[in-house]
């Protein structure tokens, strides 16, 4: 038996990944490079039981693939995920999180597999509720930057419906809030890698607005237990969970308390807000600790220092390094 992940040369696909081949499972990614990196991919080839395919799952080809026979669990990761990469690739976003999530359901209906899909809290727009339990319905803007990412990703939720209503297949949905650690992109454009890289390089630490919009973030190593215990029980089967911390916190305090962590020298400037960018965010996890025994253990400040050292460790090297050589 094996596990595909799609997406798993991004940030939650590669520690995915890395996680279940350590555990000894045979974990086959696809990906097509588009936003995911090829380094994440080499960290993973170290292990005999991992199988990359360079492929877009969007293509109705991906069926064909004798390699997939054998699958009997999919995460379906595939999407960019970063304001930066979803605006610039909107119609990618959009047959990842629709064309690319019917093929995976395909897949699972064939091999009779279960199916995790990745789905988001940006699935709740802007809240006019909060904190937002998975029964409420969110406050979408359709017309708008962010529709792609956002509304693609509530239209995958809606196909997985019908797959696990009509076909019966074994399916759960996934809405996952900001997850950070030093893997992500640090040009990527997200709030995390966006103020440790900032203040690393003593650079201006950039909020939006006056930094009073909230957030909940969960370090990836909580992500990816939550994740793995959604695959593995049963009764998630047709559940939408969610996968946060709900801890909230304002952006000026994340921005603050980053500062201080790095003993930086930066400033804290503050620029205009960008549409539609939500106002409030935090989690109900009530669902996914009754249904899993699952809750976040990591507290940001302590998340943090472990993304700091990271981040701080490479731009050393990358500044010893001759550029000629980079």
């Amino acid at each position: 038996m094996s596990v595909l992940i799609t997406g798993v040369a991004g940030f939650l696909g590669v520690h995915l990944a890395s996680a279940l081949l350590k555990d000894g499972e045979t974990v086959i990614g696809i990906d097509n490079l588009s936003t995911g990196q090829i380094r994440n991919v080499r960290k993973l080839m170290d292990f005999e039981t991992f199988h990359f395919m360079q492929f877009d799952v969007s293509d109705r080809r991906v069926l064909e693939f004798d390699l997939l026979y054998d699958v009997r669990e999919i995460y379906h990761l595939a999407s960019p995920a970063s304001p930066k990469y979803y605006q610039a690739f909107p119609f990618d976003t959009i047959r990842a999180n629709t064309d690319g999530t019917r093929n995976m359901l395909e897949l699972a209906l064939r091999n009779r597999a279960k199916l995790l899909y990745a789905s988001t809290s940006e699935a709740y727009g802007d809240p006019e509720r909060h904190p937002q339990p998975e029964e409420y319905c969110g406050n979408v803007n359709t017309w708008g930057p962010r529709a792609c990412y956002d509304e693609a990703k509530r239209m995958g939720e809606v196909i997985c419906y019908e797959y696990h209503h009509r076909f019966h297949v074994d399916v759960r949905v996934a809405r996952i809030f900001n997850t950070y650690s030093a893997g992500l992109r640090n040009d990527d454009g997200r709030v995390i890698s966006n103020f440790v890289t900032q203040a690393i390089g003593g650079e201006d630490i950039t909020v939006y607005g006056d930094g009073s919009q909230t957030r909940s973030f969960c370090y990836v190593d909580d992500n990816i237990r939550g994740l793995r215990l959604m695959m593995k029980s049963k009764e998630t089967n047709g559940e939408i969970i969610n996968i946060g911390n709900p801890k909230e916190y304002s952006i000026l305090e994340v921005a603050q308390l980053v500062k201080k962590l790095a003993d930086s020298p930066s400033r804290i400037t503050f620029h205009p807000l960008p549409k539609d960018d939500p106002k409030l965010r935090r989690p109900v996890i009530d669902k996914a600790n009754r249904l899993l025994g699952w809750k976040p253990e990591i507290e940001l400040d302590e998340g943090l220092r472990r993304t700091i050292d990271v981040y701080r460790a490479e731009f050393a090297a990358k500044v010893a390094t001759p550029s000629s050589l980079r």
